[in-house]
This record gives C-alpha cells, sequence and structure tokens, in this order.
C-alpha cells in the first residue's frame, strides 16, 4: 500500500522558489530524490518512499528558508540544498552560506589544506568528489573574507578546452556561466548568494575561461586553475606565469579524465613533472579513498583505475 503524500504549509514566496521559474526547481528535485512534488496551494506535496521523501523535504525546506529570508533562490542554490540533503550536512544558513569552517574528512584534504595555507603554488590532483577543487574555493574564499587578498579568480578550459565560445548567444558571463556551474555551486555554498553577488558586482570574485588571463598580471589574489587537465602546455605555462605579487594559485584536475584531441598535450601532468622540486611548489595527490560522495563513487573510481592498471600492465 502506498504512502499518502506528504505537506508542507510553506509561504507564498517559499513555495515560488522551491517550484522555480516554469518549475525547474522543482524538476531538479524531483530527479535527485525520485519523488513528485506538487504545489496544490499554501504549501509543497512529496510523494514517494519514506527515506527519498525525507531527504526532498530536507532540501525544500532549506530552499524555503533561503526564501524567506528575501534571498532570491537560484538554480545553484538548488543544487546545493539537494546536496545537503544527501550527505546529511547542515542546511545553509540565509544566503547560502554554510554553518561554520570547513573542515578536512580524510588525511589527504588535511594535507591539502596545511598546503593552500603555506604554498605559493599548490596542485591537487585525483578523481572527482575528492573536495580538491571545493577546498581550494573555501580557502580562496577565507583569504578574500579576510582580506588577505584583494580578489578570488577561478578559470577553467571552457567547452573540452576548445575555449570556443563565440558562437554561443550573450554576452561573456552568459556564455561561461554553464561552463563554471561547479564554480559557482561551491561559491555558493561557502559564502552564500548575497555575498557572492555583491563580491561578484565588485570585482572581488571573478570567474572566467583560461583564454581570458592572458596578457594579465594577477597581483594580490587567490587564483584557482579547475580542470587544468585540459590545460594545453602553452595554456598552462600562460596560466602559471600571470601569478602577480601578493598572490598564490591552486591548480586542481584528474590527469586520467582528459578531453584533449591530444591527451599528451594536457598541461597538468607536465607542469607537475617539471615543477614539483620547485621551491614553493606544494603537489597533493587524491585517491578513491578520498571521495567523499556516494559510496558507490569510490568503487567506480577503483574500478576505472583497476582497469587502467591492467591495460598499461602497472
Amino acid at each position: 500500500m502506498s504512502r499518502p503524500p506528504e505537506f508542507l504549509p510553506l509561504s507564498d514566496a517559499a513555495v515560488r522558489a522551491v517550484a522555480g521559474p516554469g518549475g525547474r526547481h522543482a524538476a531538479l528535485i524531483e530527479d535527485a530524490f525520485r519523488v513528485l512534488l506538487e504545489t496544490p496551494g499554501g504549501g509543497v506535496s512529496l510523494a514517494g518512499d519514506a527515506r527519498a521523501r525525507g531527504q526532498a523535504k530536507r532540501c525544500v525546506q532549506a530552499l524555503a528558508a533561503l526564501a524567506d529570508s528575501g534571498a532570491p533562490v537560484a538554480d545553484a542554490d538548488v543544487r546545493v540544498a539537494i546536496g545537503d540533503a544527501r550527505s546529511g550536512d547542515a542546511p545553509a544558513t540565509p544566503g547560502g552560506a554554510r554553518r561554520g569552517p570547513v573542515s578536512p574528512k580524510t588525511a589527504t584534504q588535511a594535507r591539502y589544506m596545511e598546503a593552500l595555507a603555506s604554498h605559493d603554488l599548490i596542485f591537487g590532483l585525483g578523481p572527482a568528489g575528492t573536495g580538491k577543487t571545493f577546498l581550494a574555493v573555501a580557502h580562496g574564499a577565507g583569504m578574500l573574507m579576510r582580506g588577505d587578498v584583494d580578489r578570488l579568480i577561478i578559470t577553467r578550459p571552457a567547452v573540452e578546452a576548445g575555449e570556443k565560445l563565440g558562437f554561443l548567444p550573450g554576452d561573456l558571463t552568459e556564455k561561461v556561466d554553464p561552463y563554471m556551474a561547479p564554480v559557482w555551486e561551491a561559491l555558493t555554498q561557502i559564502i552564500g548568494t548575497e555575498q557572492l553577488r555583491r563580491r561578484r558586482d565588485k570585482g572581488e570574485i571573478e570567474v572566467a575561461p583560461i583564454a581570458f588571463m592572458r596578457g594579465r598580471t594577477l597581483a594580490h589574489a587567490f587564483v584557482i586553475v579547475d580542470e587544468a587537465q585540459n590545460t594545453s602546455r602553452l595554456q598552462m605555462k600562460m596560466v602559471l606565469t600571470r601569478l602577480g605579487e601578493g598572490s598564490r594559485m591552486a591548480v586542481t584536475g584528474d590527469p586520467s579524465q582528459i578531453d584533449l584531441l591530444n591527451p599528451a598535450d594536457s598541461g597538468l601532468a607536465h607542469a607537475v613533472a617539471i615543477l614539483e622540486d620547485v621551491q614553493g611548489v606544494s603537489v597533493t595527490r587524491f585517491t578513491a579513498d578520498d571521495v567523499i560522495r556516494h559510496p558507490m563513487v569510490a568503487r567506480i573510481v577503483r574500478a576505472y583505475d583497476a582497469d587502467a592498471a591492467r591495460r598499461t600492465g602497472k
């Protein structure tokens, strides 16, 4: 016998935020938790099995709190709320920011955070889900909030490293944002929607493709190069040499997930090979044991690693 739907009474603003433009937010929640979400008036109705409904309920309540605080609710906020509901993390505070400092969950993450605090150039290598980008964003955001740097700059290859953005409609922000979604989600979760919007408008937070780093000197900034395995050797050299006075840089990527037409041209492995022993450089290597997403992800990563080892004879 199926369970009756659970009804959550919400304000009109919260209902609109949970539904989203054209029902987009509701669709994201339904897909994430395999529930049926309806807005019959005065609240939200959730139908599904008990576990799925419980997670969806936490997600809806987090979004409702955000909406009731007066903050706008964007797609990134919905994805953050979904992730928090799945992992059991404390919901975001009004504005989307996390409660309390970001802390390491594995020994490798702890070493990585120490490197971020003590070195000028930090490489974080490893599979998705190990926290290498999130922790770098958290560290850079912390430096910006404390006034240790004037800007937080995050760059990554766009459109499979091709940087072919001209055919896309809209201005630069509209062209780039779809490829920067994971970065915006991390920033929203760490500092909140309002703080992010304010600092972005002031130019204190910048997210841009690597092509737009050319010819610049990045002074008094914390710079993050994400998805660096998809930079060419020339792109990597270009972006590494943008560092100016009072700046630090974190370079993150997974050398096993190269999307370039010629994988041998990847600038990440090359840069690590020639820079690992240079003064001021730190390299942290994450493994499947550091994956902090669903346990299945770690098992998937290990299976692919084992297959790669068989193919190469290692």
